[in-house]
């Protein structure tokens, strides 16, 4: 019994660690301009056409590719306030695929999130009501401000970005800021807004794991929707499953495997099957 506990340690953590490499290499690539940082610029070669699948601030000195909420925003409130299919169709192909998968594997600002939640402090739950406060900012923020809100030009506002995310503050804006000095004369009013929900999101994350992605991100919204119809996703055996409540106990998105394998919150990060004793769940695609 000892040996088998050990075993099934060992296998825990060693899955784990190849997602955490899969995080870091996705990091990697979708920021791997680093040298930007040192001349206080922003690439804007032919890969910027492109949007990465987790998010990633396009002002981010370092990101190799565009921001697809900030890609969607910027279509939607341009004059003609067409839909942008490009964007559209990228989010529903790699949420068909992937579902939230995406969020625990792909996602930039999902490994930040996760090495801060390391530090140590009491760690906590939110209440369950908060989840629902990322449809209303993709609703709100995302699909409706930028073509209501206008300026003289008739140009929207992309207010997701401006007002809530703390990718690129946290990303671009304070690395730059610490080595720019001549940068700081550019600060505006809307930097005190983002600079508390960089605080806001940093203190959340320290002590709620991916706070960020629980309560405000749209991206894991839309891919949250789609996990139900995704071909990655994950599966429970019940004629195995012995209900002992171990897949519940480990997940960390406070997701309960076998009342919904297909919930909205399950970023699929495989601790759930990984825990169980009776090889009940199975992570991977399906047909």
């Amino acid at each position: 019994m000892k040996m088998m506990s050990e075993n099934n340690i060992f296998h825990r953590i060693s899955f784990s660690i190849k997602r955490k490499i899969i995080q870091i290499v996705a990091f990697g690539i979708t920021n791997s301009h680093i040298g930007n940082f040192t001349q206080g610029k922003i690439y804007t070669g032919k890969w910027k056409n492109f949007c990465a699948p987790g998010l990633n601030c396009y002002s981010c000195p370092a990101a190799s590719f565009a921001c697809p909420i900030g890609a969607l925003q910027a279509v939607n409130g341009s004059m003609n306030f067409d839909l942008s299919f490009y964007v559209t169709g990228f989010l529903l192909a790699i949420g068909v695929l992937f579902g939230r998968a995406i969020c625990g594997f792909a996602c930039p600002f999902g490994l930040i999130q996760e090495l801060l939640n390391k530090i140590p402090s009491p760690k906590k739950k939110l209440p369950g009501w908060m989840k629902y406060i990322k449809y209303a900012i993709l609703v709100i923020f995302v699909l409706c401000l930028p073509v209501l809100v206008t300026n003289y030009m008739g140009v929207g506002k992309p207010a997701f970005c401006e007002f809530i995310c703390p990718a690129g503050m946290l990303e671009g804006s304070l690395p730059l800021l610490s080595t720019h000095p001549e940068l700081r004369a550019t600060i505006g009013p809307i930097f005190s807004i983002k600079l508390l929900m960089v605080i806001i999101t940093i203190a959340g994350s320290i002590i709620f794991h991916r706070f960020f992605c629980k309560v405000f991100c749209p991206l894991g919204a839309i891919y949250g929707l789609l996990n139900r119809f995704s071909f990655f996703r994950l599966t429970i055996d019940r004629n195995l499953c012995v209900n002992c409540g171990k897949c519940a106990r480990v997940c960390k998105m406070d997701v309960d495997p076998v009342k919904n394998c297909d919930s909205t919150e399950c970023i699929r990060c495989g601790a759930c099957v990984h825990a169980c004793p009776k090889k009940a769940l199975r992570l991977g695609f399906q047909k």
